[in-house]
């Protein structure tokens, strides 16, 4: 699996303040998890991951870094994981599959990610509910229009839509993602925009760099 510009982005945009127990929630790679543990440097961060070849990977990963002790994952699903684990997460993550439905292709690792036969998002946001604590934050980055439809979910489950950023791959371009927080409590939206790119392959604007600089050895 290759690390991609959605788990860059949630793993750099999610809120880290004051959040000491942190869970990644089909972390794949582990990457976003790995940047949490560099973002903050007492946070303890629990993963879950239920694909054996990503778990086997994510887990050599997070070996390899300075945060090691730090990082704690798990070969479960979600759903199981919820069942057992108390729910007291200051901050909990997830980049999650998107496509509910379309034809599957030949290649089952990327149908893994990119569809909701695993986690389906009502399952997602049950186990959200349950181990997110009070004052708790859970970040999430989905295409816009799954966005959508994934606030509307959430109010089903009273998980709030406090914080929205709009991600733009060019300033010519249609909205392609959508970054959002949930709380448990209700409080005013923000709502902010970011343009990934000004002109062509790898010419970044001054928000992307600011946001992600410190996780990319050349930029």
């Amino acid at each position: 699996m290759k690390v991609g510009t959605d788990g860059v982005l949630l793993g750099a945009w999610a809120d880290v303040a004051n959040a000491h127990k942190m869970l990644d929630i089909g972390t794949g790679t582990g990457v976003i998890a790995i940047m949490l543990a560099q973002r903050q440097e007492t946070a303890q961060i629990h993963a879950v991951e239920v694909e054996e070849n990503a778990y086997q990977q994510a887990l050599a990963n997070m070996a390899a870094t300075p945060w090691a002790s730090r990082l704690q994952l798990f070969h479960t699903s979600i759903q199981d994981f919820a069942k057992v684990q108390e729910g007291d997460y200051d901050l909990m993550v997830s980049n999650p599959p998107f496509f509910s439905g379309g034809t599957f292709s030949d290649k089952q690792d990327r149908n893994s990610v990119r569809h909701t036969v695993k986690l389906p998002h009502g399952d997602l946001l049950q186990a959200v509910r349950r181990l997110l604590s009070k004052e708790g934050r859970f970040c999430v980055i989905l295409p816009y229009i799954e966005g959508l439809r994934f606030q509307e979910m959430a109010d089903f489950y009273q998980l709030h839509c406090t914080k929205v950023t709009e991600v733009f791959p060019k300033a010519d371009k249609p909205v392609e993602r959508l970054l959002m927080q949930f709380e448990k409590q209700a409080r005013p939206l923000e709502k902010d925009q970011l343009i990934i790119q000004y002109e062509g392959s790898n010419h970044w604007t001054e928000a992307y760099i600011e946001l992600t600089k410190a996780f990319y050895l050349n930029m």
